[in-house]
């Protein structure tokens, strides 16, 4: 239910005390009788110290008490992001096999409709091959030392296989789920850096990696004696465009294509193979590296937005997403391949954002909500879809810079 717009009385003592300053935003939680109130009553003292006056956050659906426990702080509120559908699209996965209706939530105007042609593009040609390369969490605390020696000695310790086996047992202690693979140490100077490589099944697993690598550095500092400077040294990397994760990956490594045929690619597309196969080219392809873009696509960031936001993922990680290399070449017989590799797409379908009511409908509507049978089923899946969702994207747009259309089209739209 919508969270109640004015305090009760009995509300009203802590409300003016916040007002004057005894009380600050993050301690109401602890004396209010409720969630809900400690979030009336800190949306209704922000109006009176800013002058606001709100007229619609006030209104949700989800659970406050969860959300305030596990997803937000200081919370007055809820943003409304209008939610449409993309589909059917067919995908041919290992783990998404099908056709679904992608969730996509957004305010630009023109996405819903782009992505939607797209994927009648793909499905009308058979679908999407979607594969997972590699599933993999990262955490790499980074470590100080006197000089180079220290350092060698220090890399050399850790790349003892009794020492790994003693690492593996101290992450793994700290979760269930959660699967230590390797240690990449890198070097710079007297400066170590501990690249930890998990699989983390559903989760997303940042905070699980984050968890498990803190427990291995009290190992170190007990058996090594040394103590990270920093628990994540960014050579992780997460949140922030990285070649690492472009030429290692980070999260699930996944690859869809595509071939459609010529006379689909005229009648739906409206141009021809060939054309869309040069603005490829000279668009993603020479122009990205022209200006020294990490990623070599036209918009993959839009869709991986629409559908994180829509489905409870960390937004954050669509600067990974961002990363993918779009592809289209003319076939033998004339129709067009078209593929994305995502070498770096940090998904989960339990923790985060993934137990709010809008969002787990939306994982839902997907097949993909809560953990999966086996463990990890469902992130991957997920992650196909996600992959096939960034193609019929790729496809639509390109297209519509192939045939001059996408002025147009939103123009046409209103937006």
């Amino acid at each position: 239910m919508p969270c109640k717009d004015k305090t009760e009385d009995n509300e009203k003592e802590i409300l003016q005390k916040v007002i004057a300053g005894e009380i600050s935003f993050r301690n109401i939680d602890k004396i209010a009788e409720s969630a809900d109130s400690a979030v009336c009553i800190r949306r209704n003292a922000l109006e009176e110290i800013t002058g606001t006056r709100f007229e619609t956050v006030q209104h949700y659906t989800f659970d406050v008490a969860a959300a305030t426990k596990r997803n937000i702080e200081n919370m007055i509120g809820a943003v409304q992001i209008p939610l449409g559908i993309a589909g059917p699209l067919t995908i041919n996965g290992e783990f998404a096999e099908g056709n679904f209706y992608l969730p996509l939530a957004t305010t630009e105007g023109a996405l819903v409709a782009s992505a939607n042609r797209g994927c009648s593009a793909i499905s009308s040609s058979g679908g999407a091959n979607v594969r997972i390369f590699q599933d993999v969490m990262t955490r790499a605390p980074v470590f100080k030392f006197d000089d180079v020696v220290q350092a060698k000695a220090f890399t050399d310790w850790i790349s003892r296989p009794e020492i790994f086996a003693q690492m593996k047992e101290k992450a793994e202690g700290t979760t269930r789920f959660g699967k230590l693979l390797d240690v990449e140490p890198y070097v710079t100077g007297n400066t170590v850096y501990l690249r930890f490589i998990f699989d983390t099944k559903d989760a997303m697993g940042m905070n699980m990696v984050t968890i498990a690598t803190e427990a291995v550095t009290h190992l170190i500092q007990d058996e090594f004696g040394v103590i990270p400077l920093s628990l994540s040294g960014n050579m992780c990397i997460d949140k922030k465009p990285a070649a690492i994760n472009t030429i290692l990956g980070r999260g699930k490594t996944v690859i869809a294509d595509t071939i459609i045929p010529a006379k689909i690619v005229e009648e739906k597309l409206k141009c021809k193979p060939e054309t869309m196969a040069d603005v490829n080219y000279r668009k993603n392809l020479l122009g990205s590296a022209r200006a020294g873009a990490l990623g070599f696509n036209a918009h993959s960031a839009n869709i991986v937005a629409a559908l994180f936001i829509a489905c409870g993922q960390d937004a954050a990680h669509v600067v990974e997403g961002s990363t993918a290399i779009t592809t289209i070449e003319v076939t033998k017989n004339g129709d067009l391949y078209c593929s994305v590799t995502m070498p770096s797409l940090p998904v989960g379908t339990v923790g985060g954002g993934t137990g709010l009511g809008t969002q787990k409908d939306c994982l839902k509507l997907l097949g993909v909500q809560g953990p999966g049978e086996p463990s990890g089923s469902n992130s991957k899946k997920f992650a196909e879809i996600v992959a096939a969702g960034v193609l019929a994207g790729e496809i639509s747009l390109i297209a519509a810079q192939a045939a001059g259309h996408l002025a147009r089209a939103h123009a046409e739209l209103g937006r």
